[in-house]
């Protein structure tokens, strides 16, 4: 079993939600953290939060659209640490919008900037991280890494998230390719998919589109950062886990079924 409390992890997307939360628990349970994010005030919270636990922390601003940007990071993480183990893959953001909507009379196009955005952080910035973590792995001969990329139940597709859904299921899709990969290396890749969650991201949502989604969800509340922690734990720790997508949605992916 894959050992926290000896590893060395990287989070992405850790000043906020999910990422915090993953970023907090991995220091508890005493493991060293690279965290990045491109907000620099949340990483410094998530850091006087460590308290005396953040001496096993090294933050740091990221884009990971940026390819430079994230091999620099590893490279940094990896120097500080002498290692590296565990990489969660969380960073992603959020452009609703529908592909063409009705405005005054007339019909608009979704902004090709809104659609790229998403792609290139959900979809082509994990690939960034992923790449690079994978690369550092197999240069060092580390054969007991994981890479946990973050999906989402809305890759089967929401009114209003094409962008999102394709770059989810895009991920999915590749994470599979990627774990076959690098089985024979002994580097492990997963996914877990949580569904309606409550982060920050939430906030972008309209409160209809919120509503509804709580109504798919059978146990019939809104999961905490908490509970998506333990499915990536698991991940992480079940050496025997790789090409797999755990899903922490409170049985919302039966009603789609």
């Amino acid at each position: 079993m894959t050992c926290i409390a000896s590893s060395a992890a990287l989070v992405t997307g850790a000043a906020s939600g999910l990422g915090r939360c993953f970023a907090r628990e991995l220091l508890a349970a005493g493991a060293q953290v690279a965290a990045c994010d491109l907000e620099m005030r949340g990483l410094r919270e998530l850091s006087t939060e460590a308290g005396d636990a953040a001496s096993r922390l090294f933050i740091a601003r990221v884009d990971i659209a940026d390819a430079a940007a994230v091999d620099a990071f590893v490279n940094e993480a990896y120097a500080t640490f002498g290692g590296l183990h565990i990489a969660i893959n969380n960073a992603g953001v959020l452009r609703d919008g529908l592909l063409v909507k009705p405005v005054d009379g007339t019909f608009m196009m979704q902004p090709l900037r809104q659609w790229s955005r998403v792609l290139d952080v959900n979809l082509t910035g994990q690939f960034h991280v992923a790449r690079a973590v994978a690369h550092k792995m197999l240069e060092h001969g580390v054969r007991d890494g994981v890479i946990v990329n973050v999906s989402s139940l809305a890759r089967s597709g929401n009114v209003g998230q094409g962008s999102y859904a394709a770059s989810k299921a895009g991920l999915d899709a590749a994470m599979r390719s990627w774990a076959l990969e690098l089985a024979p290396a002994g580097i492990r890749v997963a996914s877990v998919a949580p569904g309606v969650i409550d982060t920050p991201m939430l906030g972008e949502i309209s409160e209809d589109a919120l509503e509804h989604l709580k109504r798919t969800v059978p146990l019939g509340r809104i999961g905490r950062p908490e509970e998506v922690w333990l499915a990536v734990r698991f991940a992480v720790e079940c050496d025997f886990f790789t090409g797999r997508t755990v899903e922490v949605d409170g049985g919302a992916i039966m009603g789609a079924a």
